[in-house]
């Protein structure tokens, strides 16, 4: 298992820096970024994740991002759309992903696939959270 110190290059003061991240299967929420598991299929399009992450979502109040890092095979295929879906990931066996923020730390994703969304909310009009 991988810690915050493992996978932040700056470990924010109110995160225990030698605390292990778990790695879930399951549906997950980090801020106003929900991943959500579904069934594994054909993603046409997709590419592996870099070892220098992908952002998903840039910060657009605080300035903080959503960063996907891989820890063995992942992909990823954005959604190309303007809703909420940001995009496809698929972990293959024996790998994870971990999304990370500053402010919500780090959360370890267990091998499958998953559509990873923005959180919306309305107010006078549907939008998407500003985190």
């Amino acid at each position: 298992m991988k810690t915050f110190t493992d996978l932040m290059t700056e470990v924010p003061a109110h995160l225990i820096a030698d605390a292990e991240v778990p790695v879930v299967s399951g549906l997950q929420r980090q801020g106003d970024v929900i991943v959500v598991p579904t069934r594994r299929g054909n993603v046409a399009g997709a590419f592996p994740v870099p070892a220098e992450g992908i952002a998903v979502v840039r910060g657009e109040s605080g300035g903080n991002t959503h960063l996907l890092i891989a820890d063995g095979l992942c992909s990823w295929k954005p959604s190309g759309t303007r809703d909420a879906t940001q995009g496809t990931l698929t972990i293959d066996e024996g790998g994870a992903a971990y999304l990370i923020h500053p402010e919500h730390g780090a959360q370890g994703i267990a091998p499958g696939q998953y559509i990873i969304r923005r959180q919306r909310e309305q107010a006078e009009e549907i939008r998407l959270v500003a985190d």
